[in-house]
């Protein structure tokens, strides 16, 4: 029987529900936001939610319970070093999915997980990627008129030979 048997089983098995999950929440410390299907999303959010929760205890204890599900040495020293002194006011509620809608090829829900209080970072690359586009179109008009007004020297010119 599964009795308080939770979680979504997402139609794999449990060595690759489990690795799939962990890889996950790893991408999810790395970059601070992932996207993938909102059911996948809400299986990662649980064990983020876990994983920062033991970070916050900062014990020998916690780090060896959080590398045996990441098995990543840099991203359990970004958990325990950045991520996790970042709440250690905030009892839970790490995370936040948001629904972007369905996938063109198949129809599946996609939402993205994110850390909560990191959506700036994405702000802040939206806006040099603004700036970026600013600086190349800046560019490409400069180029524009410098052709421009050579083309309008070498008409003057001509004109001036034929006179």
């Amino acid at each position: 029987m599964r009795h308080l048997k939770d979680g979504n089983k997402l139609g794999r098995t449990a060595s690759h529900r489990s690795a799939m999950l962990s890889n996950m929440v790893s991408s999810v410390f790395e970059h601070k936001h992932i996207r993938t299907t909102t059911a996948k999303a809400k299986e990662a959010r649980r064990m983020v939610d876990r994983m920062i929760t033991h970070a916050k205890k900062n014990t020998v204890a916690a780090r060896r319970l959080v590398f045996d599900h990441l098995r990543r040495r840099d991203i359990v020293k970004i958990l325990f070093d950045d991520i996790a002194p970042k709440y250690a006011t905030r009892n839970g509620g790490y995370t936040r999915v948001l629904k972007l809608g369905r996938r063109q090829g198949d129809g599946a829900e996609i939402a993205i997980l994110e850390l909560v209080g990191y959506e700036t970072l994405q702000l802040e690359k939206q806006q040099a990627a603004a700036e970026r586009r600013a600086e190349r179109k800046r560019r490409r008009e400069m180029k524009a008129s410098e052709r421009q007004a050579e083309t309008k020297g070498k008409d003057e010119e001509e004109k001036a030979e034929k006179e």
